[in-house]
């Protein structure tokens, strides 16, 4: 359906979400259990958020919440569990038995993809206001009681008037830049490799999702489902995708996540590729007035350490608690410590993130000193029973706050 064919919105809701991805959504549904009106608007298509890939492993607390609030029975139908993890460097593999070192924690392969599907779905089912095709054009008076979120539906500008706007529209959104200028610091850096990534019709290789260092640069072996696969070689981050062929990607996978022993690499039609730049970014504080930013829109984490989602999930469920206390009786504490409460989280994925992404990949004025340094590192920390602890708990992320 086209946005010229969609009913117009509400001229005015509690909350204004502007994003439709797993951040916007989830915060949707989150409120919408309070009994906290929500319009949900979004510039692309649904079938672009849909079929956007994107993340595919989530922690322990994000799936805690898909359950809890509604929208998790084919998460458990489908997700791939996954209860350790293995490293892959100088001809050894170390596997970390995450589960065991947690007290049963675990993470699950679970496409964003699927995430959005899910919650689309549910809000569609309860007749909430979800608009897609509707570029938001503007977001104003977000220092007042009354913000305003003007979006483009077909040829026509409307406005949205607002008690609180959620942005989570992303690095590239509108939201944050409503924010007058000098109030919020931004802190971040590009990395100089990216990832070239395909999605394969190709059974996982392993049950586990690999990790490698090589001497050629980083490989990640993870999967969707059981029968796709998801993998990876560090690249430059401008890497020309024509210089590469199916079989060369294969190729340079397999030299890279092979080791001495028996394992083969599973091959199959690649049906998506594409390069990914990797960059660290953090804004702080992440509200000003009555604009709380969440997700992509306030902090970007390297790829590396799969915390994106994750991190989004854990700040709209801390939005939820904070403005569902609010709305009940007028207490802002919890609003006013919304930047905060989020930002140490935010602050250790980060560290966590960028430690692994260096420590794993080549950079390219790297030495033979720094190769024989980050080998040691990774001996190291995988056969040390407190690295090993340090990497599962990292790896199933910290506990998360409650909403309800």
């Amino acid at each position: 359906m086209s946005a010229v064919d969609q009913q117009p919105l509400p001229a005015r809701t509690q909350v204004g979400i502007v994003g439709a991805g797993p951040a916007g959504l989830l915060l949707g549904r989150m409120l919408e259990l309070q009994g906290i009106e929500t319009v949900v608007i979004e510039a692309r298509t649904q079938e672009y958020v849909q079929k956007r890939v994107r993340a595919g492993l989530l922690e322990q607390g994000t799936v805690d919440l898909m359950i809890e609030t509604g929208v998790g029975e084919r998460l458990k139908r489908e997700a791939l569990p996954q209860r350790g993890l293995e490293f892959r460097f100088a001809g050894q593999r170390h596997r970390i038995p995450v589960t065991e070192l947690t007290g049963g924690k675990r993470v699950n392969v679970y496409g964003q993809q699927e995430v959005v599907k899910d919650l689309v779905q549910a809000r569609r089912e309860s007749g909430a206001p979800l608009l897609f095709e509707a570029p938001v054009v503007e977001v104003a008076a977000i220092d007042t009681d009354a913000p305003v979120i003007r979006y483009r539906q077909g040829d026509e500008v409307r406005e949205l008037r607002c008690d609180v706007v959620a942005g989570c529209d992303g690095f590239h959104g509108v939201a944050r830049h409503a924010v007058p200028a000098g109030v919020m610091t931004e802190r971040g850096c590009e990395y100089p490799y990216g990832w070239l990534g395909i999605l394969a019709d190709a059974p996982p290789s392993n049950d586990e999702i690999i990790y490698a260092w090589h001497e050629r640069g980083m490989a990640l072996h993870s999967m969707r489902s059981p029968e796709v696969s998801r993998l990876y070689i560090q690249c430059a981050p401008d890497e020309d995708l024509a210089n590469w062929t199916d079989e060369q990607i294969w190729d340079e996978l397999e030299a890279r996540l092979s080791i001495d022993d028996d394992w083969t690499l599973n091959r199959g039609p690649i049906r998506e590729k594409g390069v990914t730049g990797m960059r660290s970014f953090v804004l702080e504080p992440m509200q000003y007035g009555r604009l709380y930013l969440a997700g992509d829109a306030a902090h970007i984490v390297p790829p590396t350490g799969a915390k994106g989602l994750n991190l989004a999930a854990a700040d709209v469920r801390t939005l939820a608690a904070a403005l569902t206390t609010w709305f009940a009786g007028g207490d802002e504490t919890l609003l006013d410590a919304y930047s905060a409460t989020c930002l140490e989280r935010i602050w250790r994925a980060q560290h966590n993130a960028t430690w692994l992404t260096k420590l794993l990949h080549r950079s390219p004025d790297a030495s033979d000193m720094d190769a024989r340094l980050q080998l040691a590192e990774l001996e190291y920390v995988c056969t040390s029973p407190a690295g090993r602890t340090m990497i599962a708990e990292n790896y199933v992320g910290l506990d998360p706050v409650s909403w309800l």
